[in-house]
């Protein structure tokens, strides 16, 4: 081969070379969850291999935000939508859904996925009346604070995932076996540490905690919403109060975006302590995923028996 012939066949290279480099990189699945547990659990089983977002904070009720227009374009671009279910979202999802206009997120479609459906669902009413206050036809809706409820959504995601995104199918693999291992051994642990608070009488904000009551064997005595979904009136503050007496709790509990004031008031007029919990993950400072979650959940729990 003469000079002219090889420095073409140089050029040639380079410019297939460069041609390879300048290839996008195929692109990252898109995921948009409606509440931060769900975040954290796919973040778990996809790593880089996806982009994922939440539509809401644990600093906000996940019955009640807007579906804004900076979330229906998240939503609208889309390749997964990950909720809850069971109505959590009922007040703000259809509208979400329908200006979105994206097909590949429509319920019944490969990428809407709801975790509730997926699990034993605590609560469900035998009959409807909304005289009952804010009740959930289909039950409970907070199914993330027992962690065997993550495990069944894990491996509902995961095989999602896969449907989804084939070409990464070993990866989800992968991960949620690694993930799926971790998480068992903790749950073991969690509830080995856990074993003393059984029989642990509380009063809720909210009816949130029907799942970790479940898991743990925790009683719920009372409630500061006279009934779900209504806030904490004076009058049902002193019912409370006179209730203590006979049947005392030993702790109140309630969450990020709850307003701390009737916990307190309680607190103070019934003389035990009130608890924030983290509830999802972003929830405090240590439950930063969701083994922090519920490291951080049953350690404030074991701080009132001290």
């Amino acid at each position: 081969m003469n000079r002219d012939g090889r420095i073409n066949q140089t050029l040639s290279l380079l410019l297939l070379l460069v041609g390879l480099v300048s290839q996008p990189a195929a692109a990252a699945l898109k995921v948009l969850a409606c509440e931060p547990e769900w975040a954290a659990l796919v973040q778990e089983l996809a790593g880089d291999k996806v982009t994922v977002t939440s539509a809401t904070t644990a600093l906000q009720d996940p019955h009640h935000i807007e579906a804004r227009p900076s979330l229906i374009a998240r939503a609208r671009n889309a390749d997964l939508l990950v909720c809850t279910g069971s109505e959590l979202e009922v007040g703000w999802m259809p509208l979400l859904l329908t200006q979105s206009g994206n097909a590949k997120i429509q319920p019944g479609a490969p990428g809407f996925l709801e975790a509730a459906p997926l699990v034993t669902r605590l609560e469900v009413p035998k009959a409807l009346d909304r005289a009952m206050g804010d009740i959930h036809p289909g039950g409970n809706p907070h199914i993330q604070l027992d962690p065997r409820n993550i495990a069944r959504v894990a491996e509902a995601l995961r095989d999602r995932l896969i449907v989804l995104d084939p070409a990464n199918a070993e990866t989800y693999k992968a991960r949620s076996t690694a993930f799926l291992a971790r998480w068992r051994e903790a749950i073991q642990r969690w509830e080995t540490k856990a074993a003393p608070l059984k029989g642990l009488a509380m009063v809720v904000y909210h009816k949130n905690m029907a799942y970790l009551n479940a898991w743990l064997g925790l009683r719920e005595v009372g409630s500061l919403e006279p009934k779900p979904g209504i806030p904490p009136t004076t009058s049902h503050l002193a019912e409370l109060v006179k209730r203590m007496q006979s049947e005392p709790a030993k702790v109140i509990v309630y969450v990020p975006y709850n307003n701390p004031q009737a916990a307190e008031f309680l607190s103070g007029r019934a003389g035990i302590p009130a608890v924030m919990l983290p509830f999802t993950v972003g929830g405090s400072d240590a439950a930063k995923d969701l083994f922090g979650l519920f490291d951080d959940t049953i350690s404030r729990l074991l701080a009132v028996l001290k």
